[in-house]
């Protein structure tokens, strides 16, 4: 088994687990962790999956930096040299006569030119007999030391020391050709494209995929998935942000393009041949076939609307009436609330209808954290079919988060579920559909 260490950037930590572990799933990577993941900036695992399925990991992640060969793991500064010139790995012949160089990093602390150079000759005694070269060598090792995170609690000495072998870097700086700011077609909430990467990332979302996004909007997620090769489809109510018909949403911009479209941020990126459609559709009102060629579907990602910048709304109405024949081919149906809570219902009962086995469900639910009984508990409101996967939450102010939901299908769906998850929730929907108005 070999020692690594994925180094990890410093944005989204509370999304590194899950997505580091949905990505070794779809790439069937089998690791064990060194030590438990925490708050540290990098996660130490061991695995055989050699390097052709880590470079596949490191080209699909969005949050790792880069990925290491550990070769040592200390606690101790003073231990430090010792662990090192105990390693089997340096006496390993390829790297005798090699060109090298030796970087050293601190996290959570500034380390001067000066204060490097000691470092390295501290292990001055590497049996590495070829030429250094700092801009394309051979090998790269790493001198990692961790100083905890408290940046207003600079500590001496190190907590953790690292020496390792450089492998891969990821690839995530592509992510800002997907930048919303020379996007052809956005809206009020289009998703952040690093996040609808790691959407992507943590839906186990592979080449040849079928994918859906129930409420669609402007299509930021389709747009992650197509990337990762899926085919992508989506629905929504709105029918004037479909046809690109609602305001403009950058400042100074009074009509949006003729041509602003879902389809148009596909061919954009060249994957206007991963579109299927996007229809307009009530998500409150199922309308998929569920019978013989049914529709299955290998994962849904979806940011459902919370009714703060984007309303929430269905196909209803407050009262009784009855449409004139004359009329019925141009009525526009008339709409009402549609209820947090329906809403996330509505999307699991989907999810367990549609989904593949293994098929993936991740979605948006918004946190408050001081009207903790209007919130949304995926404990007790998850379908009998799904399973919960992982939970990270974003802090987008001191009382208001949104939590990243991942749940994953594992059971074939029966319409005995729906009737046992309805009267289980009843009472609970009940409250939460209450404390909204």
């Amino acid at each position: 088994m070999t020692a690594y260490m994925l180094w990890f950037a410093n944005h989204l930590n509370a999304f590194r687990v899950a997505e580091f572990e949905s990505l070794a799933s779809l790439l069937a990577i089998d690791f064990q962790y060194i030590e438990e993941p925490s708050d540290k900036p990098f996660i130490l695992f061991t695995s055989e999956a050699g390097d052709e399925k880590l470079r596949q990991l490191m080209s699909r992640t969005v949050l790792a930096r880069s990925l290491y060969e550990l070769w040592t793991n200390s606690s101790d500064l003073d231990q430090f040299p010792e662990d090192v010139r105990n390693s089997p790995h340096i006496h390993l012949p390829q790297y005798k006569w090699s060109s090298f160089r030796i970087q050293v990093e601190g996290y959570n602390k500034k380390l001067s030119i000066a204060a490097k150079v000691e470092k390295i000759e501290n292990i001055a005694f590497l049996p590495f007999e070829g030429k250094i070269d700092l801009r394309d060598p051979n090998y790269s090792f790493h001198l990692f030391e961790y100083y905890g995170n408290n940046p207003n609690e600079i500590l001496e000495t190190p907590q953790q020391i690292l020496f390792s072998r450089h492998l891969f870097d990821s690839n995530r700086k592509n992510v800002s050709k997907f930048s919303l700011k020379q996007r052809k077609f956005i809206a009020n909430t289009s998703m952040d494209p690093m996040l609808a990467l790691l959407m992507a990332n943590i839906a186990k979302i592979s080449s040849g995929d079928m994918v859906v996004d129930p409420f669609v909007g402007s299509g930021s997620l389709l747009v992650s998935a197509a990337y990762c090769g899926a085919y992508v489809m989506g629905t929504d109510i709105d029918y004037k942000l479909i046809h690109g018909l609602t305001k403009p949403s950058r400042a100074s911009v009074k009509e949006r393009d003729a041509d602003e479209s879902i389809l148009s941020n596909l061919k954009q990126y060249n994957l206007q041949n991963r579109y299927l459609d996007v229809i307009i559709a009530d998500s409150s009102q199922p309308f998929w076939r569920t019978t013989g060629p049914a529709l299955q579907l290998d994962a849904i990602i979806t940011d459902p609307p919370y009714g703060k910048r984007e309303s929430r709304e269905r196909v209803g109405s407050e009262r009784q009436y009855t449409i004139p024949d004359e009329l019925i081919d141009g009525h526009i149906p008339s709409k009402v609330e549609y209820s947090i809570c329906d809403i996330f219902g509505d999307l699991l009962a989907f999810s367990a209808r549609h989904l593949k086995i293994g098929g993936r469900l991740v979605f948006w639910v918004p946190f408050s954290a001081d009207k903790t009984d209007t919130n949304f508990d995926i404990s007790r409101e998850c379908h009998p079919c799904l399973r919960v996967i992982s939970i990270s939450e974003q802090q987008l102010s001191t009382y208001m988060s949104r939590i990243l939901i991942s749940v994953e299908k594992f059971i074939e769906y029966t319409e005995m579920m729906d009737k046992s998850c309805d009267n289980n929730n009843k009472t609970h929907n009940k409250s939460i559909n209450n404390s909204e108005k």
